[in-house]
């Protein structure tokens, strides 16, 4: 592959991380925060959600709650242990030119914390997957291509 292809597909992963990272970590904050307890909150209802609409059994909801622990699982380890999870973005714009070398150590931080969680996600999901007959996995399939139109959390 060519040099400069290889750098401009580095660098726009590179800011898609960063920037997926810093408003992940920003937005829930307008409601009320996303602690350990909300998010433990949440994932028990989405996981209740899934399972009540694709008729899960017990042994895909012990799967889907297997991935949902490691999604959760990875959402804290690409947070950190900052208490304010803008903090490192006000640290780069506190001066008067943008902290780059800040920014590419926030950025290597996220890429190895995604890099050490996401082949545990990757085969949690599989397992879950693979656990589902033809009728769900195409149901699955169907609320993927919907996802971006409201999906299954389509109100109404």
């Amino acid at each position: 592959m060519k040099t400069w292809i290889r750098r401009t597909l580095l660098a726009t992963a590179g800011a898609a991380v960063l920037a997926a990272g810093l408003a992940g970590c920003g937005s829930p904050q307008r409601h009320g925060g996303w602690d350990d307890a909300r998010l433990s909150e949440m994932r028990g209802k989405a996981v209740e959600r899934i399972g009540d609409r694709m008729s899960l059994d017990a042994t895909q909801r012990a799967r889907l709650e297997a991935l949902a622990d490691q999604l959760q699982q990875q959402h804290r380890t690409l947070r950190g242990a900052d208490a304010d999870p803008r903090a490192p973005l006000k640290a780069m714009v506190a001066g008067e030119k943008f902290d780059r070398a800040k920014a590419r150590a926030l950025l290597d931080e996220k890429t190895q914390a995604v890099q050490s969680q996401g082949p545990k996600v990757l085969e949690a999901f599989g397992d879950f997957y693979d656990s589902l007959t033809p009728t769900q996995q195409a149901q699955l399939r169907e609320w993927l291509d919907r996802r971006g139109h409201g999906g299954w959390w389509r109100r109404g």
